[in-house]
């Protein structure tokens, strides 16, 4: 009977792997899906008025208002 050893990691090569990165772009007039609305009254979609940074965009969303939102808040309808 004999043992099989696990492989030393030092020898094994890891593939450079990255991790998948969203590459959406949105545009003004967009209309985009809230992962959390505002306020219980608030519409589950906002429009996209204009890009405040890179990360930021103000938007509209019916029953509430203008609001500034981050990418992480909506994704594409």
């Amino acid at each position: 009977m004999s043992l099989q050893t696990a492989p030393n990691p030092s020898t094994i090569s890891a593939p450079n792997w990255a991790p998948p990165q969203c590459r959406m772009t949105y545009e003004r007039d967009a209309r985009v899906k809230l992962l959390h609305l505002p306020s219980e009254y608030a519409h589950d979609e906002a429009q996209l008025l204009c890009q405040e940074t890179a990360e930021t965009w103000i938007a509209w969303i019916p029953d509430y208002g203008e609001t500034i939102l981050h990418r992480s808040e909506f994704y594409s309808c």
